[in-house]
């Protein structure tokens, strides 16, 4: 059995707690994977992993399933319907039921922010984060740096700018401390009632015009169920405002590159065509996600 210091050096609960080192290591080991041709190598094959998503996700699940499987590890997927796991005791339960069968490490993604980090205090298995609340979303900053690296050569001097819902986004919460760990400047863009100011003090909020002068405009998804509590008007008067259109993008400087962390609203919060454009990165984000999940999940089983 692992020590308590080593399940916590091979655990992700964020992105917060890791140095800019660490942040390297995962991507040029990332970079290892992503130029492996085999598409087998199956170094982890006597380990088991379970993938415990008490929020839905297809696409991050597929995604961890996907590196997981690509290992050679042995995956069990356990999803639950939100309402019988609102509580943290529940989640807790779950979680040491599937420690106490024989995992080697869990991958957790709910919706409470803060359960997390207290079930990492509890149980002596790595666990990987894969989105909790609105608080962080450590593999999908890595995958989104990944990115950035790859297109740029280095991240240190770039600027990113993060426009969208800022107060309810873990992703623009990872990529702060992500980007700005590894020396890149990130500023904000989002309606006055989408801003996060606990966040200001780190990133400076801008104009949708400045927004639009970076090395890389990142939009985020616009949450459409908030519409009935009256956050955002209309998708089309989002759009109108904040939305990356055909017209906006085509003021972009033809370095930069467009990103999204997926799932997209189209023609809400970016222009079909944008999204299929030649400054899009948005695919290939998504590709980029099995190279880091295959190094996290390294991270935590050697």
């Amino acid at each position: 059995m692992m020590t308590a210091t080593k399940v916590k050096e091979r655990s992700l609960l964020g992105i917060k707690e890791l140095d800019g080192s660490e942040i390297s290591q995962l991507l040029n080991r990332t970079a290892y994977w992503d130029n492996q041709s085999e598409k087998l190598t199956p170094v982890l094959r006597s380990h088991f992993v379970a993938n415990m998503f008490f929020e839905n996700s297809t696409r991050t699940r597929f995604s961890f399933e996907m590196a997981e499987k690509r290992l050679g590890v042995q995956v069990l997927n356990f999803t639950a319907a939100a309402s019988s796991v609102e509580k943290g005791e529940s989640i807790y339960d779950t979680v040491r039921t599937l420690e106490s069968m024989g995992i080697d490490a869990g991958v957790v993604r709910l919706k409470p922010a803060g359960v997390l980090q207290q079930l990492a205090e509890k149980v002596n298995i790595p666990l990987i984060n894969a989105g909790d609340g609105n608080n962080e979303h450590p593999t999908q900053a890595l995958l989104d740096l990944y990115t950035m690296r790859k297109h740029f050569g280095e991240l240190k001097g770039l600027k990113v700018s993060i426009i969208g819902d800022i107060m309810h986004s873990r992703v623009a919460r990872s990529n702060l401390w992500a980007l700005t760990k590894m020396g890149a400047s990130v500023q904000f863009c989002a309606p006055a009632n989408m801003q996060a100011p606990e966040l200001a003090a780190y990133a400076p909020y801008v104009s949708m015009e400045e927004a639009l002068k970076a090395d890389v405009v990142m939009m985020l998804r616009v949450q459409l169920e908030r519409h009935s509590s009256g956050i955002i008007l209309s998708a089309a008067e989002y759009r109108e405002h904040f939305g990356l259109t055909e017209e906006r993008a085509a003021k972009l400087d033809k370095g930069t590159i467009i990103m999204h962390p997926a799932p997209v609203n189209r023609n809400v919060e970016i222009d079909d065509a944008v999204v299929e454009s030649s400054q899009s990165r948005i695919f290939p984000q998504m590709a980029n996600g099995v190279p880091v999940r295959m190094a996290v999940m390294e991270r935590a089983l050697q």
